[in-house]
């Protein structure tokens, strides 16, 4: 009876073990994905967090269990709640529902642009999508993308204009502009309204020459 109990115990013991190294393992790829998510290098985020950036290395290689606080020092850094780091894992249902006050967004150097995160930080490394609004006059210049990259920006509200290498574009409501954007590329909002528009980023889409 001794043995068997012993045996239920280790039993029991390596299932957590398990399930703490499977929860471990998903919250460091959810930690890279929002972090690329934001263009943050590994300094940039451990500046941000107060985490130290062999810490958060570690965190994304698995290479260890991070406390509680450490894990709300990032999600507050990340600006996403920490019931959503924590949650994610391979079982989630099909739907999800993400509210504004959950949606991270990125903002422009002037101010006038902003960029809300709305695609799923499971494909950010190879699909992006973000809620364009903008003020009149407002640009968003972007470095480029990894090389094949392509965007698409299809305009909901007012008028955009697109430069990519010189060559320069514009977009009203209902139209939609296609561009490489592997090298410097900029989104301006036009005339007196202010703007909204959807864009998609898919990386390495093509190699285009």
């Amino acid at each position: 009876m001794q043995d068997q109990a012993e045996r239920t115990e280790r039993g029991r013991n390596r299932d957590l073990l398990t399930g703490a190294q499977v929860l471990s393992g998903q919250l460091g790829k959810t930690i890279q994905r929002l972090r690329k998510a934001y263009n943050l290098s590994l300094s940039e985020l451990a500046e941000q967090s107060g985490v130290a950036k062999s810490i958060i290395s570690q965190i994304e290689r698995n290479e260890t269990n991070p406390t509680l606080a450490t894990i709300w020092r990032l999600s507050q850094a990340l600006d996403v709640s920490i019931e959503r780091v924590l949650a994610a894992n391979d079982e989630e249902p099909f739907i999800e529902k993400a509210t504004r006050a959950d949606t991270p967004s990125l903002v422009s150097e002037d101010g006038k642009v902003r960029l809300g995160i709305i695609g799923w930080v499971k494909t950010i490394e190879w699909l992006q999508w973000y809620e364009v609004t903008a003020e009149p006059g407002g640009v968003l210049d972007s470095d480029p993308h990894q090389r094949g990259s392509v965007e698409s920006l299809s305009v909901s509200e007012g008028t955009f204009e697109v430069e990519v290498g010189g060559v320069v574009q514009t977009a009203r409501v209902g139209e939609t502009l296609r561009y490489r954007c592997d090298r410097p590329h900029t989104v301006r909002c036009l005339g007196p309204a202010h703007g909204r528009a959807t864009m998609v980023v898919i990386m390495k889409a093509a190699v285009m020459e």
